[in-house]
């Protein structure tokens, strides 16, 4: 909603850093006939390289709170923009200029507190949390050893479950209205070793089946990141140029549904296994330094590099 004018106030600033940078050469008379001309080329996308002088805010990064933890506060943040924001001119393109003060002019534009208050009713009558790997906090009901501390994070997790109040930076949020779903693989821990609340609060189960080889099949071609795809991306860089039949991709697909049925079932995960395997030769040979070579990856190439690899790991499981 707000684009528009940030536009408006944009092209506005950087004409006026155009003109000032050209004030010299011409009069003042001519100002008027410049803008116009500048304004037309600046919307015909004529001026994209041209540098321009331009402030912009100038903002502090945020303070780590632990060094390498990817954890960061911002201080004037804390304190409610108090800080007064200072500037800086910078020479940068009219199109980083262009880009830089459009997030500017925007965050100007918007009003913040409204935003605020239509997520939090967002996240309160439309909000879901999904819990994932909650079979981990499941306890085996011995009273002892890592059980009691499973126990308690499930005690802790019930409340908001059941429906509480949560705050955040962004205001108060209950939870009576948000759909939680969890998700966990069941076949270590059951579900009855879950307190018997925390169980009331998910009464609709569904168990998933295994993948299927089908299944594998259309994970390796319908995503736009595929894996295939994504191969065939990063070994273009060294001027290979991968193609992979369908009949490879078959044996693929087998191959991961056979290894996940034999050894630990670890879903779609077990493609980069494969795919890892497959493709070690030519990922370590390609050197980029040669003209483009077109490999074709077909069944008889995925037989003979993973066939072998395969029963190598399956012997591992007999040495004792």
């Amino acid at each position: 909603e707000v684009e528009v004018k940030a536009r408006d106030i944009v092209e506005k600033k950087i004409i006026d850093a155009l003109v000032a940078d050209g004030k010299k050469k011409n009069s003042d008379d001519a100002e008027p006939v410049i803008r116009g001309a500048l304004l037309a080329d600046l919307k015909a996308g004529k001026l994209r390289n041209t540098k321009i002088d331009i402030k912009i805010v100038d903002n502090p990064k945020p303070m780590e709170i632990m060094p390498g933890m990817g954890a960061a506060i911002d201080l004037n943040e804390i304190f409610g923009g108090q800080f007064p924001k200072k500037t800086k001119t910078r020479t940068l393109t009219v199109a980083e200029a262009t880009q830089i003060l459009m997030v500017e002019e925007s965050d100007k534009l918007i009003d913040n507190d409204s935003i605020n208050a239509e997520a939090v009713r967002r996240a309160e009558q439309e909000g879901i949390v999904f819990i994932d790997e909650i079979d981990k906090i499941a306890a085996k009901g011995s009273g002892s050893g890592p059980d009691v501390s499973r126990e308690g994070v499930q005690r802790d997790i019930l409340p908001i479950i059941e429906g509480s109040t949560v705050m955040t930076k962004y205001g108060a949020i209950r939870t009576d209205y948000i759909l939680f779903i969890a998700s966990g693989a069941f076949h270590i821990s059951k579900i009855e070793d879950l307190i018997p609340e925390l169980q009331g609060r998910f009464p609709i189960r569904v168990e998933l089946q295994s993948l299927t080889k089908k299944d594998f099949f259309n994970i390796l071609i319908q995503p736009d990141n595929a894996i295939t795809k994504q191969y065939t991306s990063l070994l273009a860089v060294d001027n290979i140029k991968l193609e992979f039949t369908d009949e490879a991709i078959d044996e693929i697909s087998e191959i991961a549904f056979l290894e996940n049925e034999t050894s630990e079932n670890i879903g779609a995960r077990r493609l980069h296994t494969v795919m890892e395997s497959l493709l070690e030769d030519i990922s370590f040979n390609a050197s980029g330094d040669h003209p483009e070579i077109v490999v074709t990856i077909d069944r008889k190439y995925v037989v003979e590099h993973l066939t072998q690899a395969i029963k190598k790991h399956d012997l591992k499981k007999y040495i004792l």
